[in-house]
Protein backbone atom coordinates (compact mmCIF):
# COMPACT_ATOMS: atom_id res chain seq x y z
CA UNK A 1 0.00 0.00 0.00
CA UNK A 2 2.96 2.31 0.53
CA UNK A 3 3.82 2.33 -3.19
CA UNK A 4 0.24 3.13 -4.18
CA UNK A 5 0.07 5.90 -1.60
CA UNK A 6 3.37 7.38 -2.77
CA UNK A 7 2.34 7.36 -6.43
CA UNK A 8 -1.02 8.92 -5.59
CA UNK A 9 0.71 11.56 -3.49
CA UNK A 10 3.06 12.45 -6.34
CA UNK A 11 0.19 12.75 -8.80
CA UNK A 12 -1.75 14.87 -6.35
CA UNK A 13 1.16 17.23 -5.83
CA UNK A 14 1.60 17.61 -9.59
CA UNK A 15 -2.09 18.19 -10.13
CA UNK A 16 -2.45 20.47 -7.13
CA UNK A 17 0.48 22.84 -7.61
CA UNK A 18 -1.80 25.54 -8.93
CA UNK A 19 -4.02 25.02 -5.92
CA UNK A 20 -1.44 25.25 -3.18
CA UNK A 21 1.35 27.37 -4.61
CA UNK A 22 1.70 31.11 -4.81
CA UNK A 23 1.12 32.43 -8.34
CA UNK A 24 3.61 34.71 -10.05
CA UNK A 25 1.14 35.94 -12.67
CA UNK A 26 1.08 39.68 -13.27
CA UNK A 27 -2.55 39.79 -14.42
CA UNK A 28 -5.50 41.11 -12.48
CA UNK A 29 -6.34 37.76 -10.92
CA UNK A 30 -5.36 37.31 -7.30
CA UNK A 31 -2.93 34.50 -6.60
CA UNK A 32 -4.04 31.50 -4.60
CA UNK A 33 -1.70 32.68 -1.85
CA UNK A 34 -3.60 35.97 -1.55
CA UNK A 35 -6.98 34.23 -1.73
CA UNK A 36 -6.05 31.77 1.01
CA UNK A 37 -4.53 34.46 3.20
CA UNK A 38 -7.67 36.58 2.92
CA UNK A 39 -9.85 33.60 3.84
CA UNK A 40 -7.80 32.80 6.93
CA UNK A 41 -7.44 36.43 7.96
CA UNK A 42 -11.19 36.95 7.71
CA UNK A 43 -11.78 33.85 9.83
CA UNK A 44 -9.38 35.02 12.53
CA UNK A 45 -10.73 38.57 12.59
CA UNK A 46 -14.33 37.38 12.83
CA UNK A 47 -13.57 34.88 15.60
CA UNK A 48 -11.09 36.87 17.68
CA UNK A 49 -12.30 37.13 21.27
CA UNK A 50 -9.06 37.21 23.24
CA UNK A 51 -5.53 38.57 22.99
CA UNK A 52 -3.94 35.13 23.00
CA UNK A 53 -4.21 32.32 20.46
CA UNK A 54 -3.45 28.61 20.26
CA UNK A 55 -2.77 27.10 16.84
CA UNK A 56 -3.10 23.31 16.75
CA UNK A 57 -1.04 21.84 13.92
CA UNK A 58 -1.92 18.39 12.59
CA UNK A 59 -0.60 16.58 9.55
CA UNK A 60 -4.16 16.29 8.28
CA UNK A 61 -6.64 13.74 7.00
CA UNK A 62 -9.58 13.23 4.65
CA UNK A 63 -11.74 11.01 6.86
CA UNK A 64 -14.87 12.12 8.69
CA UNK A 65 -13.80 10.30 11.84
CA UNK A 66 -10.60 12.35 11.82
CA UNK A 67 -12.52 15.60 11.26
CA UNK A 68 -14.76 14.74 14.20
CA UNK A 69 -11.68 14.10 16.32
CA UNK A 70 -10.17 17.44 15.31
CA UNK A 71 -13.44 19.25 16.04
CA UNK A 72 -13.72 17.67 19.48
CA UNK A 73 -10.06 18.51 20.16
CA UNK A 74 -10.70 22.17 19.36
CA UNK A 75 -13.70 22.13 21.71
CA UNK A 76 -11.64 20.50 24.46
CA UNK A 77 -8.90 23.10 24.06
CA UNK A 78 -11.40 25.94 24.24
CA UNK A 79 -12.74 24.53 27.50
CA UNK A 80 -9.28 23.93 28.95
CA UNK A 81 -7.85 27.28 27.79
CA UNK A 82 -10.77 29.74 28.04
CA UNK A 83 -8.54 32.81 27.66
CA UNK A 84 -7.26 31.70 24.25
CA UNK A 85 -8.72 31.64 20.76
CA UNK A 86 -8.15 28.17 19.30
CA UNK A 87 -7.60 27.32 15.63
CA UNK A 88 -6.52 24.22 13.69
CA UNK A 89 -4.10 23.91 10.78
CA UNK A 90 -2.99 21.11 8.45
CA UNK A 91 0.68 20.86 7.50
CA UNK A 92 0.11 18.45 4.59
CA UNK A 93 -0.62 20.08 1.22
CA UNK A 94 -2.00 16.75 -0.01
CA UNK A 95 -4.52 16.55 2.82
CA UNK A 96 -5.45 20.21 2.35
CA UNK A 97 -6.13 19.60 -1.36
CA UNK A 98 -8.07 16.38 -0.78
CA UNK A 99 -10.16 17.99 1.95
CA UNK A 100 -11.05 20.93 -0.27
CA UNK A 101 -11.93 18.57 -3.10
CA UNK A 102 -14.20 16.53 -0.83
CA UNK A 103 -12.14 13.32 -0.89
CA UNK A 104 -14.22 10.76 1.10
CA UNK A 105 -16.27 13.48 2.85
CA UNK A 106 -17.97 16.82 2.32
CA UNK A 107 -15.45 19.50 1.27
CA UNK A 108 -13.74 21.37 4.09
CA UNK A 109 -11.07 24.03 3.89
CA UNK A 110 -7.93 23.74 5.96
CA UNK A 111 -4.86 25.87 5.56
CA UNK A 112 -1.14 25.60 6.23
CA UNK A 113 0.30 27.12 9.44
CA UNK A 114 1.92 30.09 7.70
CA UNK A 115 -1.48 31.53 6.76
CA UNK A 116 -2.70 31.35 10.35
CA UNK A 117 0.49 32.83 11.79
CA UNK A 118 0.36 35.70 9.31
CA UNK A 119 -3.29 36.31 10.22
CA UNK A 120 -2.39 36.40 13.91
CA UNK A 121 0.10 39.22 13.16
CA UNK A 122 -2.23 41.25 10.92
CA UNK A 123 -3.34 44.77 11.71
CA UNK A 124 -6.50 44.67 13.77
CA UNK A 125 -5.54 41.30 15.30
CA UNK A 126 -1.94 41.16 16.56
CA UNK A 127 -2.25 38.64 19.34
CA UNK A 128 -0.03 39.30 22.37
CA UNK A 129 0.75 35.60 22.72
CA UNK A 130 0.78 32.81 20.15
CA UNK A 131 1.10 29.17 21.18
CA UNK A 132 1.69 26.65 18.42
CA UNK A 133 0.84 23.13 19.60
CA UNK A 134 2.12 20.22 17.56
CA UNK A 135 -0.37 17.35 17.31
CA UNK A 136 2.37 15.05 16.03
CA UNK A 137 3.03 11.85 17.98
CA UNK A 138 6.82 11.70 17.57
CA UNK A 139 9.32 14.56 17.22
CA UNK A 140 10.28 13.72 13.66
CA UNK A 141 10.06 15.11 10.14
CA UNK A 142 6.56 16.57 10.40
CA UNK A 143 7.37 18.24 13.70
CA UNK A 144 10.46 19.77 12.11
CA UNK A 145 8.18 21.31 9.49
CA UNK A 146 6.16 22.90 12.31
CA UNK A 147 9.35 24.36 13.77
CA UNK A 148 10.34 25.75 10.38
CA UNK A 149 6.96 27.44 9.95
CA UNK A 150 7.50 29.18 13.28
CA UNK A 151 11.05 30.20 12.38
CA UNK A 152 9.93 31.67 9.05
CA UNK A 153 7.19 33.61 10.80
CA UNK A 154 9.40 34.90 13.59
CA UNK A 155 12.10 35.94 11.12
CA UNK A 156 9.57 37.68 8.85
CA UNK A 157 10.53 35.38 6.00
CA UNK A 158 8.42 37.19 3.38
CA UNK A 159 9.20 40.65 4.73
CA UNK A 160 5.55 41.66 4.91
CA UNK A 161 4.98 41.61 8.68
CA UNK A 162 5.57 44.22 11.39
CA UNK A 163 9.10 43.66 12.72
CA UNK A 164 8.35 45.65 15.88
CA UNK A 165 5.38 43.39 16.59
CA UNK A 166 7.42 40.23 15.95
CA UNK A 167 10.09 41.45 18.35
CA UNK A 168 7.60 41.67 21.19
CA UNK A 169 4.99 38.96 20.62
CA UNK A 170 5.22 36.00 22.99
CA UNK A 171 5.73 33.00 20.73
CA UNK A 172 5.62 29.53 22.28
CA UNK A 173 5.72 25.92 21.08
CA UNK A 174 3.97 22.88 22.52
CA UNK A 175 5.93 19.71 21.77
CA UNK A 176 4.65 16.39 20.34
CA UNK A 177 3.05 13.64 22.39
CA UNK A 178 6.21 11.54 22.77
CA UNK A 179 8.74 14.35 22.98
CA UNK A 180 10.49 13.19 26.14
CA UNK A 181 12.05 9.72 26.17
CA UNK A 182 11.23 9.12 29.81
CA UNK A 183 8.37 11.25 31.10
CA UNK A 184 6.20 11.26 27.97
CA UNK A 185 6.85 7.67 26.90
CA UNK A 186 6.07 6.34 30.37
CA UNK A 187 3.00 8.56 30.76
CA UNK A 188 1.55 7.39 27.44
CA UNK A 189 2.33 3.74 28.26
CA UNK A 190 0.57 4.08 31.60
CA UNK A 191 -2.57 5.56 30.06
CA UNK A 192 -2.69 3.05 27.20
CA UNK A 193 -2.36 0.18 29.64
CA UNK A 194 -5.18 1.60 31.76
CA UNK A 195 -7.36 1.71 28.65
CA UNK A 196 -6.42 -1.67 27.19
CA UNK A 197 -5.35 -3.92 30.04
CA UNK A 198 -8.59 -5.89 29.64
CA UNK A 199 -7.82 -6.43 25.94
CA UNK A 200 -4.20 -7.45 26.50
CA UNK A 201 -5.37 -9.98 29.08
CA UNK A 202 -7.19 -11.72 26.20
CA UNK A 203 -4.53 -11.43 23.50
CA UNK A 204 -1.92 -9.23 21.84
CA UNK A 205 -2.52 -5.48 21.55
CA UNK A 206 -0.48 -4.21 18.60
CA UNK A 207 -0.19 -0.46 18.08
CA UNK A 208 0.50 0.81 14.57
CA UNK A 209 2.45 4.06 14.38
CA UNK A 210 3.54 5.89 11.26
CA UNK A 211 7.30 6.19 11.58
CA UNK A 212 9.87 8.26 9.74
CA UNK A 213 11.83 6.99 6.75
CA UNK A 214 15.41 6.46 7.95
CA UNK A 215 16.70 9.33 5.86
CA UNK A 216 14.52 11.70 7.88
CA UNK A 217 15.25 10.25 11.31
CA UNK A 218 17.63 13.09 12.10
CA UNK A 219 16.09 13.72 15.50
CA UNK A 220 15.88 10.13 16.71
CA UNK A 221 12.11 10.11 16.38
CA UNK A 222 11.70 6.44 15.43
CA UNK A 223 13.27 5.31 18.68
CA UNK A 224 10.15 6.50 20.50
CA UNK A 225 8.24 3.48 19.13
CA UNK A 226 10.71 0.97 20.53
CA UNK A 227 10.88 2.92 23.79
CA UNK A 228 7.08 2.86 24.03
CA UNK A 229 6.97 -0.89 23.40
CA UNK A 230 9.52 -1.41 26.17
CA UNK A 231 7.50 0.77 28.55
CA UNK A 232 4.23 -1.03 27.68
CA UNK A 233 5.80 -4.46 28.14
CA UNK A 234 6.59 -3.58 31.73
CA UNK A 235 2.83 -3.87 32.20
CA UNK A 236 2.28 -6.84 29.90
CA UNK A 237 4.59 -8.68 27.48
CA UNK A 238 1.79 -8.91 24.92
CA UNK A 239 1.95 -5.23 23.98
CA UNK A 240 3.74 -4.49 20.72
CA UNK A 241 4.42 -1.31 18.75
CA UNK A 242 5.13 -1.35 15.00
CA UNK A 243 4.87 1.13 12.15
CA UNK A 244 4.03 1.52 8.48
CA UNK A 245 7.23 3.37 7.61
CA UNK A 246 10.08 2.51 10.01
CA UNK A 247 12.67 0.08 8.77
CA UNK A 248 12.99 -3.01 10.99
CA UNK A 249 9.70 -2.19 12.70
CA UNK A 250 7.05 -3.14 10.15
CA UNK A 251 4.22 -5.58 10.86
CA UNK A 252 6.56 -8.35 9.72
CA UNK A 253 8.97 -7.40 12.49
CA UNK A 254 6.15 -7.26 15.03
CA UNK A 255 5.21 -10.82 14.05
CA UNK A 256 8.83 -11.92 14.51
CA UNK A 257 8.94 -10.41 18.01
CA UNK A 258 5.62 -12.01 18.90
CA UNK A 259 6.73 -15.46 17.78
CA UNK A 260 10.11 -15.08 19.46
CA UNK A 261 8.17 -14.40 22.67
CA UNK A 262 6.27 -17.64 22.15
CA UNK A 263 3.02 -15.99 21.04
CA UNK A 264 2.21 -18.08 17.97
CA UNK A 265 -1.58 -18.03 18.10
CA UNK A 266 -4.47 -16.22 19.74
CA UNK A 267 -6.21 -12.92 19.28
CA UNK A 268 -4.48 -9.81 17.93
CA UNK A 269 -6.09 -6.44 18.61
CA UNK A 270 -4.81 -3.61 16.38
CA UNK A 271 -4.88 0.08 17.31
CA UNK A 272 -3.60 3.17 15.41
CA UNK A 273 -0.81 4.93 17.27
CA UNK A 274 -1.58 8.15 15.42
CA UNK A 275 -3.38 11.32 16.43
CA UNK A 276 -6.35 10.34 14.27
CA UNK A 277 -7.73 7.19 12.70
CA UNK A 278 -7.42 8.19 9.06
CA UNK A 279 -6.15 6.65 5.86
CA UNK A 280 -3.47 4.50 7.50
CA UNK A 281 -5.82 3.24 10.18
CA UNK A 282 -8.67 2.43 7.84
CA UNK A 283 -6.52 0.93 5.08
CA UNK A 284 -3.04 -0.12 6.26
CA UNK A 285 -4.33 -1.45 9.58
CA UNK A 286 -7.97 -2.44 9.14
CA UNK A 287 -8.33 -2.61 5.37
CA UNK A 288 -8.99 -5.64 3.16
CA UNK A 289 -5.97 -5.36 0.84
CA UNK A 290 -4.16 -8.68 0.80
CA UNK A 291 -1.38 -10.26 -1.24
CA UNK A 292 -1.66 -13.70 0.35
CA UNK A 293 -0.89 -16.55 -2.04
CA UNK A 294 -2.05 -20.05 -1.07
CA UNK A 295 1.18 -21.57 -2.37
CA UNK A 296 3.76 -18.89 -1.69
CA UNK A 297 2.24 -17.18 1.33
CA UNK A 298 3.54 -13.62 1.65
CA UNK A 299 6.56 -12.17 -0.14
CA UNK A 300 8.40 -9.35 1.59
CA UNK A 301 10.12 -6.48 -0.22
CA UNK A 302 13.79 -5.56 0.10
CA UNK A 303 13.17 -3.85 3.43
CA UNK A 304 11.35 -6.86 4.84
CA UNK A 305 7.84 -5.42 4.66
CA UNK A 306 4.82 -7.07 3.01
CA UNK A 307 3.21 -4.27 1.05
CA UNK A 308 -0.39 -3.98 -0.11
CA UNK A 309 -1.50 -6.11 2.84
CA UNK A 310 -3.23 -4.76 5.94
CA UNK A 311 -2.25 -5.69 9.47
CA UNK A 312 -5.64 -7.34 9.83
CA UNK A 313 -5.09 -9.65 6.87
CA UNK A 314 -1.43 -10.27 7.63
CA UNK A 315 -1.93 -11.50 11.18
CA UNK A 316 -5.04 -13.43 10.20
CA UNK A 317 -3.21 -15.41 7.51
CA UNK A 318 -0.38 -16.07 9.96
CA UNK A 319 -2.64 -18.05 12.27
CA UNK A 320 -4.08 -15.41 14.60
CA UNK A 321 -7.62 -14.27 15.25
CA UNK A 322 -7.46 -10.82 13.71
CA UNK A 323 -10.56 -9.47 12.01
CA UNK A 324 -12.97 -6.56 12.03
CA UNK A 325 -13.97 -7.33 15.61
CA UNK A 326 -10.39 -6.92 16.85
CA UNK A 327 -9.73 -3.57 15.17
CA UNK A 328 -9.71 -0.76 17.75
CA UNK A 329 -10.35 2.10 15.36
CA UNK A 330 -9.65 5.13 17.51
CA UNK A 331 -7.04 7.82 17.04
CA UNK A 332 -5.10 9.05 20.05
CA UNK A 333 -6.95 12.39 20.07
CA UNK A 334 -10.13 10.40 20.70
CA UNK A 335 -8.68 9.12 23.99
CA UNK A 336 -9.18 11.86 26.63
CA UNK A 337 -6.35 10.63 28.85
CA UNK A 338 -3.92 10.82 25.94
CA UNK A 339 -5.24 14.20 24.78
CA UNK A 340 -4.52 15.42 28.30
CA UNK A 341 -0.81 14.74 27.72
CA UNK A 342 -0.83 16.99 24.67
CA UNK A 343 -2.63 19.61 26.76
CA UNK A 344 0.02 19.23 29.44
CA UNK A 345 2.62 20.14 26.84
CA UNK A 346 0.56 23.21 25.93
CA UNK A 347 0.38 24.28 29.58
CA UNK A 348 4.13 23.79 29.94
CA UNK A 349 4.73 25.92 26.84
CA UNK A 350 2.52 28.69 28.19
CA UNK A 351 4.24 28.60 31.59
CA UNK A 352 7.71 28.53 30.02
CA UNK A 353 9.88 31.19 28.51
CA UNK A 354 9.13 32.59 25.05
CA UNK A 355 10.42 30.30 22.34
CA UNK A 356 14.04 30.54 21.30
CA UNK A 357 13.03 29.97 17.68
CA UNK A 358 16.58 30.26 16.39
CA UNK A 359 17.39 26.84 17.82
CA UNK A 360 15.80 23.45 17.22
CA UNK A 361 13.35 22.13 19.77
CA UNK A 362 13.99 18.53 18.80
CA UNK A 363 15.12 16.18 21.58
CA UNK A 364 18.64 14.89 21.98
CA UNK A 365 17.80 11.34 23.09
Amino acid sequence: MKIKTLLLAMLTIMAGLSFTACSDDDDDNESNYVIYQKAVSNTVKSQKKHNKAILLVAFGSTWQQAYDAFDSTIDAYKQQFPDYDVFLSFSSAICINYAAAGENVEPRHFYAPNYWLNAFAADGVKYDEIVVQSLQVIPGEEYTRVINYIKDFANNHNGDLDDAYLANVKLKLGVPLLQDANEDVNAVAKELNTLYKDKVAKGVVAFMGHGNPDSYDTYKANVRYTQLETALQKYNKKYFVGTVDMKDNFKTNVLERMQKAGIKSGTVYCHPLMSIDGDHGHKDMAGDDDTWDEKKGYEANDEGEVEDTSWKKYFSHNGYTCDNTTMIEKGLLELPSILNIWMKHTKEAIAGEPLDYYHSKNPEE
